[in-house]
């Protein structure tokens, strides 16, 4: 990979089930963006999901086996472990803290992008403006083969939510 600092991704989602989609983005975001680890981190308890999801360890299972021939993805548990609503930002700001330095790729589907910035202003989601650690923002759609990233380096933020 790069002599720079190391560049880590987060892909964070129900994974219920984890599909062929998600797979071909994960790697689109490793290729594109040089990633030398890539976080899939299966969500704890999604607020904003109105349907009931499959208990956390299928769920985790389940990526492990459909990631597991990516050699860059670490499938990550940690929000599954955490009491009440598990937001976005709570997971960044620990990786933050994991990797001092490393720069931040966060990986969202469009069917997640509105969401997230609409929680722009919600009690936890509101800590992510105040994220000054490199980040950047990637938004891909299965659909769309163009996948840049977004720099915000001052809130690290979708253009939609950005607070600069």
């Amino acid at each position: 990979m790069s002599a720079g600092p190391p560049r880590i991704g987060l892909f964070g989602g129900a994974f219920d089930p984890p599909h062929d989609a998600h797979i071909a983005l994960a790697r689109a975001a490793i290729d594109e963006l040089q990633l030398e680890r890539l976080h899939i981190v299966p969500t704890g308890d999604a607020w904003h999901k109105t349907r009931p999801l499959s208990p956390g360890v299928h769920r985790l299972a389940m990526c492990r086996l459909a990631f597991a021939k990516v050699p860059e993805v670490l499938v990550d548990d940690r929000e599954l472990h955490r009491d009440g609503p598990t937001y976005t930002v709570d997971t960044l700001t620990e990786l933050r803290a994991e990797h001092p330095g490393a720069e931040l790729f966060l990986q969202i589907g469009a069917d997640q992008a509105g969401c997230f910035t609409a929680g722009a202003g919600r009690t936890r989601s509101s800590g992510w403006p105040r994220c000054r650690s490199p980040c950047a923002a990637l938004p891909l759609d299965p659909q769309i083969r163009s996948t840049p990233t977004i720099p915000c380096r001052a809130c690290a933020s979708i253009p939609a939510a950005c607070a600069c």
